[in-house]
């Protein structure tokens, strides 16, 4: 029992040693009385403790011994720092053991340490402990050093850091801090009148670079305010609220640098692009601010960074504005330079490089004579020029400086000596030699236009005989090449003393370009963009001028024809707009040189042409020149290795003494030619009164078709589309016709170019597209099939160049629910490489809305397979002509290819034109999934086509 009793303290003394983990000896730093602060961060001695205790040995005493002690927490810390200090004199030492909160010297870059209070206590090995100091900046302990005396001291602390620790004479830390306190003071006051100075400027001269100067002038004096401590002096604030305040004016700093750079290089202006990169850094910076207050470590950091970017980015923006002629940011180079070299040292001062205590204050005073070097940059601009700009001018003086202003050119009529001066730019811009234009204003008439002449000496008499009034005339300057250029003369008379004009005295002004413009307004007014032929509204004002002709020479009979070409929509379908239109400006020059110069040839319409002959009046030699037309326009026209026919339906109307020459002239040759193309085409027919009764002119069906669709005129019929695999329907194209009420069913052929000239195929289309969407969703909703019928509709150009295409799609979507990529909207091929950027991106955005997109007649037109590629087709149409030829050597092979091209895309087949059963058999055997034609069915209305889906669904489930 005494054994137990014995070894129980030491086994408890020996768990308390080994949970302790005590330190080894450390080794005492001397103190000499001369020395008037001693560094003492490289000595320290960290350690961590898993409770609140901790156990250190001591540094050996003066008899050599090494103690242990143990230490106890007031603040439950677990973070210490051990150190020893010797008094190796024979005086009594007191010091003062100095820790600073927050020190920019290696503070770091990312997530730095933004100061906090470091120690918490600090515990002697001997002696009392040390009293702390009040201080708003540091954590100051005073201690008293005996003779001879090794203390080791053992301090908690607060923080995992400790930035520094300094062992200070208590007078010589005193004088240092009243040396910096009055460096402080001095910046501090330099900062706070430079941004008060800034303040003002601003209030003066409202330029937004002034604001700009100013928000950072105040943004460097809260910043330098925090870093020195002063506002913890004016607003008492605790140390978690001064880190805020740190991460937070560094921020600010940066955002209001950047804000300075953008005013005063005046980037809005300009540089849109600017701008948006501006504002959104600027909404991010703001955001630091916020972010300061739940971990400002994070915001410092980031703001930083921020203030690198923003000094290495501006200086390469301002050299490079500077090399490209902006002399605002010259200015700035040398000051945004010294900003970049401030980066850089504060740069190496955070991350340790540099450690000297005097670095710290130093960058502050350099941020400021950053700040007044901006402000001195600012004030050249504010105070630059202010005498010349802003002092008294003279009305004439203004004058003079306006006209100046505007680059007009001087003109002046010395009336009593009879000589006019005009600047030398006027001779220059005639090609004149100099003093040309000086002399008698009767001078001037000899390079005035012919038809000017008398207007300009009768505005000059007027101005002298009536001494007052404003001279405002155009006239024509001939140069000496024989051109003339067009000068606008505005200009006052001067009278003197006698009461009569001693001068003419204005500007003159070069508006030939505005002329030149005002006279192709006027020519393409009246004259056809294409051809360059007058247009229907000419044609009609000649047409009324040779009526008055007529009425002053009875002999007088003009022949009216009324020209229209054949199929020429089919021929735009197959080779393009852009090829049409070159083939209507061919057959307009060749008919052009077979007129002679009384004769009028007008473009009426798209393919058709009006003309008013009169240099014919026999009729036999009227119908031999009809027929040299006829046979004009059927001259092949080359094309690309190959040779384009034409055909016209020409109608002629023969004027009679009874028969004015007005628009019903017009009206009865257009009814000639409507007989000529019913009839078939490539014909001459002269107008005879019996044609009126049928009505079939081009206006009243015009007229007739805008209301058809009202009248519920307009029918459609379904042609069947079948699967070639087991001949069943797999869908309808929706064919639009036209029943009229005196000429019965009219095919598309018959109105569709009439509907596309008026503007009125866009209803139409929509009509289609809206019925055959309804009929889809009933078909839908009845058959209820595996794979749901599908429906495809055609697009005319007009109708694929609308964005509001898109919408119209969207609702007649919205109001039939079909199933998607069931209705399908079919264009030509010559349609979409008419434009085939445009194409596609609406192609893209219509496939978009969830509709199928179907390439119609592929093969008749000159495509290219490259933007092929690029449309979003989901099915390809073959063309008849293909299909119909299969039985010729070379026609399989075309085929063929066609149908494997179009699979690699990853597009269905449909072969259009089969007319029999051998047909759709070998389509079915080179691949193709699709076909129509009258071997399937001819065309028919919606009640039919849901008799044929329903009896086919009985025949499959019986």
């Amino acid at each position: 029992m005494r054994l137990i009793r014995w070894l129980a303290p030491l086994a408890l003394g020996l768990m308390i040693f080994v949970a302790a983990q005590p330190a080894h000896a450390i080794d005492a730093v001397s103190v000499r009385g001369d020395a008037p602060a001693i560094d003492l961060t490289a000595i320290l001695e960290y350690q961590h403790s898993d409770t609140d205790r901790i156990q250190v040995s001591t540094a050996p005493g003066t008899d050599g011994i090494v103690r242990r002690i143990e230490v106890r927490a007031r603040e439950a810390g677990q973070n210490w720092v051990v150190f020893a200090l010797a008094n190796n004199t024979d005086d009594q030492l007191d010091r003062l053991i100095v820790a600073p909160h927050y020190r920019i010297v290696s503070s770091g870059l990312l997530w730095p340490d933004l100061g906090l209070s470091r120690i918490a206590t600090i515990t002697p090995s001997t002696g009392d402990r040390p009293e702390r100091q009040d201080s708003a900046t540091a954590d100051i302990f005073r201690v008293t050093l005996d003779p001879g005396a090794v203390i080791t001291f053992v301090a908690e602390l607060r923080t995992g850091k400790l930035p520094q620790l300094y062992l200070w004479e208590p007078e010589a830390y005193k004088d240092k801090v009243n040396s910096f306190t009055l460096y402080q003071g001095i910046v501090i006051g330099i900062s706070g009148l430079l941004a008060l100075v800034l303040t003002i400027l601003f209030v003066v001269k409202g330029s937004i670079m002034f604001p700009a100067a100013a928000a950072l002038a105040w943004a460097v004096l809260v910043y330098i305010g925090v870093d020195f401590g002063f506002w913890g002096k004016v607003l008492d604030m605790s140390a978690g609220a001064e880190r805020i305040w740190r991460a937070s004016g560094e921020a600010i700093l940066a955002a209001t640098l950047l804000v300075f750079l953008f005013a005063y290089l005046n980037l809005s202006r300009w540089h849109v692009r600017y701008s948006h990169i501006t504002l959104g850094w600027l909404v991010f910076l703001g955001s630091l601010v916020g972010l300061a207050l739940f971990d400002p470590a994070v915001a410092s950091g980031i703001a930083r960074i921020s203030l690198v970017l923003i000094a290495f980015a501006g200086f390469g923006l301002i050299v490079y504005l500077s090399t490209h002629g902006f002399d605002r940011a010259v200015l700035l180079i040398p000051t945004w330079f010294l900003l970049v070299v401030w980066v850089i040292a504060a740069g190496m001062t955070v991350a340790g490089n540099v450690t000297n205590d005097i670095v710290g204050p130093a960058l502050l005073g350099g941020l400021v004579l950053i700040v007044m070097l901006i402000g001195f940059t600012v004030m050249q601009h504010a105070f630059a020029g202010g005498g010349a700009t802003n002092g008294i001018v003279s009305d004439v003086e203004r004058r003079a400086l306006a006209l100046t202003g505007s680059g007009d050119l001087i003109w002046d009529w010395d009336v009593s000596a009879d000589k006019v001066f005009t600047s030398p730019e006027t001779e220059a811009l005639l090609g004149l030699k100099r003093g040309a234009l000086e002399g008698p204003a009767a001078g001037w008439l000899e390079v005035l236009h012919p038809l000017d002449q008398d207007r300009f000496r009768a505005a000059l008499d007027s101005v002298l005989d009536q001494r007052r009034g404003r001279l405002v005339q155009d006239f024509r300057l001939r140069t000496p090449d024989g051109h003339f250029m067009w000068f606008a003369l505005k200009a006052r008379p001067v009278v003197g003393s006698d009461g009569e004009v001693s001068r003419v005295v204005g500007t003159l002004t070069d508006v030939t370009e505005g002329k030149n413009a005002e006279e192709r307004l006027l020519h393409d007014s009246v004259h056809d963009n294409l051809t360059g032929l007058p247009n229907r509204k000419l044609f009609i004002d000649r047409l009324g001028a040779v009526a008055n002709f007529a009425k002053t020479m009875p002999t007088l009979r003009p022949t009216l024809m009324v020209i229209d070409l054949d199929r020429f929509k089919q021929v735009n379908d197959s080779v393009g707009i852009a090829v049409g239109d070159s083939i209507l400006l061919t057959l307009a020059r060749r008919l052009t040189r077979i007129l002679k110069p009384q004769d009028t040839l007008a473009r009426l319409a798209g393919d058709q042409f009006g003309l008013i002959l009169m240099s014919e009046t026999d009729p036999t030699k009227i119908t031999a020149f009809a027929e040299t037309i006829r046979k004009t326009i059927r001259a092949p026209i080359a094309f690309n290795d190959r040779e384009i026919f034409l055909t016209a339906s020409i109608g002629l109307a023969l004027s009679d003494p009874n028969t004015p020459l007005s628009d019903e002239i017009i009206k009865d040759a257009e009814l000639a030619m409507y007989h000529s193309k019913r009839i078939g085409g490539d014909r001459i027919d002269v107008y005879k009164p019996a044609m009126r009764a049928r009505k079939t002119d081009r206006l009243t069906l015009e007229s007739e078709l805008r209301r058809a669709i009202e009248r519920q005129e307009i029918t459609i019929l379904y042609q069947p589309i079948v699967r070639l695999e087991d001949r069943s329907i797999a869908g309808f194209e929706a064919l639009a016709r036209w029943d009229h009420p005196k000429l019965g069913r009219m095919s598309p052929v018959e109105f569709i170019a009439i509907a596309e000239e008026i503007g009125l195929i866009i209803d139409l289309g929509m009509f289609v597209m809206d019925q055959t969407a309804r009929q889809l969703a009933i078909w839908q909703r009845a058959m209820r099939a595996r794979e749901p019928i599908f429906a495809s509709v055609n697009v005319s150009s007009r109708q694929l160049l609308r964005h509001d295409l898109l919408h119209d799609i969207r609702t007649v979507l919205s109001r039939s629910s079909v199933a998607r990529g069931t209705l399908k909207l079919e264009l030509t091929e010559s349609l979409v490489m008419e434009n085939p950027e445009h194409a596609a991106q609406m192609l893209h955005r219509i496939r978009e809305l969830g509709t199928g997109l179907s390439l119609d007649d592929f093969g008749t037109g000159h495509s290219s397979l490259s933007y092929l590629q690029r449309f979003p087709f989901d099915t390809l149409k073959i063309d008849q002509s293909f299909v119909r030829t299969t039985a010729r050597g070379t026609r399989p092979v075309i085929l063929k290819s066609i149908i494997a091209m179009a699979h690699d895309l990853g597009m269905d087949v449909v072969a259009e034109g089969v007319e029999t059963d051998s047909d759709a058999v070998e389509l079915y055997q080179l691949g193709c999934e699709y076909a129509q034609g009258f071997a399937f069915g001819e065309p028919m209305d919606a009640d039919a086509a849901m008799r044929l889906l329903t009896e086919e669904r009985l025949e499959a489930a019986s």
